[in-house]
């Protein structure tokens, strides 16, 4: 068994680093991308994708690779993360997003410390929150065992596209965004709106899980510390 301590560094480092990947690769392709922002967002999906994938396969059999409060928060209420650590994973997963903002920007030779302009707001962006959410927990709960991370990264990387938020689908990515002005930034005023949407659509894949699980009688199956079958992300 893995101990607390290591499990929290684990969310903390993979949180930072995750944010790092979505931030960093945000500014790189503003900037190589002479303006045209379909070729800067697709190179930010692609980045995010990959990053998400090596993420979740290097901290997964340590903490689960939630970098996410809301995965966290269903984990725990669902039995599979203690509760007692449900705060503690919540802690580490927001300094850490708000480091790996500070890290980008630190690489980029940008102020360390700054706050998103960017207004993401309007009925269809919360939507989409509550949508990539909820197909994120969904695609979490039902993975089948070993294929997790790579179904969460192809999840992620397609909704990008296909949501008109380009699929936050996290708290603590709304929380590390905030403190970057930059193409992945969410201006502070716009984070509470995509919060709340967030925290729906994972109530609602809760309860849609629930209606596809058969009953079935016995133990259900939990993640092991080898090998985690409930993983996630961004």
């Amino acid at each position: 068994m893995t101990a607390a301590p290591q499990k929290l560094l684990a969310e903390l480092l993979g949180t930072a680093l995750l944010l790092a990947v979505v931030i960093g690769s945000g500014i790189m392709a503003e900037r190589l991308s002479a303006g045209n922002v379909a070729i800067a967002l697709l190179a930010n999906t692609l980045a995010t994708a990959g990053g998400l994938y090596i993420l979740i396969e290097v901290f997964g059999p340590i903490s689960g690779a939630h970098f996410n409060p809301a995965v966290s928060l269903v984990m725990a209420m669902r039995g599979e993360l203690p509760k007692g650590l449900l705060v503690p994973y919540v802690a580490m997963q927001l300094l850490g997003a708000m480091l790996g903002a500070w890290l980008a920007h630190a690489m980029f030779d940008m102020t360390i410390l700054q706050f998103s302009t960017k207004l993401r707001t309007g009925t269809g962006q919360w939507i989409a929150e509550g949508v990539a959410t909820f197909g994120l927990l969904l695609v979490i709960l039902r993975a089948p065992a070993g294929r997790a991370s790579a179904m969460v990264a192809a999840y992620i990387g397609a909704a990008y596209w296909f949501t008109a938020s380009t699929s936050f689908a996290n708290p603590a990515a709304v929380f590390g965004r905030m403190f970057s002005d930059s193409f992945a930034g969410i201006a502070p005023v716009s984070a509470p709106a995509f919060v709340v949407a967030q925290l729906v659509g994972a109530a609602v894949a809760v309860g849609v899980h629930q209606l596809l699980q058969p009953k079935t009688v016995g133990t259900p199956v939990v993640a092991t510390e080898n090998a985690p079958s409930r993983t996630s992300h961004v």
